[in-house]
């Protein structure tokens, strides 16, 4: 798939009910090697900035997620491979900063919405599902950037 096409599935996906750290990492599932249903429930609590606790961003959370599974380490000492890992973390999460401003879940709502949107539940539509289409993308470039990582 292409760059646009892997942003507008996570879009659809969020449109649909997933959240955040879901449709992020649901799109890049089978690029993991990961099953649907395992990518659904691995996800399904860190949306909402870890659970609706508004700290990090959920599809940020989706994102490290992905590059676990593509850069992350099975042996507890490989240190070089966990180090790398940690390095693309840190890269993703640098360039949505660098767009938005901040990686936070409850900092970004503050920037986009007010209060009486994200009592009605309209953040949705102002600021997270540009932030997941945002993420996809960055993750799809970083993925992109590192193939062989």
């Amino acid at each position: 798939m292409t760059r646009q096409e892997i942003i507008d599935t996570a879009y659809r996906l969020f449109d649909e009910g997933y959240s955040c750290s879901q449709a992020v990492l649901l799109v890049f599932a089978p690029q993991c090697n990961l099953d649907e249903d395992t990518a659904k429930r691995i996800s399904s609590t860190f949306g909402g900035g870890m659970g609706r606790l508004r700290q990090k961003c959920g599809a940020i959370t989706g994102g490290f997620m992905v590059l676990g599974l593509k850069y992350g380490n099975t042996e507890p000492k490989d240190m070089d491979t966990k180090l790398n890992a940690y390095k693309l973390v840190r890269e993703l999460n640098k360039r949505v900063e660098e767009l938005h401003g901040t990686s936070n879940c409850f900092e970004l709502l503050k920037k986009h919405a007010n209060t009486a949107d994200i009592e009605a539940r309209k953040h949705h539509k102002l600021i997270c599902r540009q932030v997941v289409g945002d993420t996809t993308g960055l993750i799809f470039d970083i993925l992109a950037e590192h193939p062989d990582s």
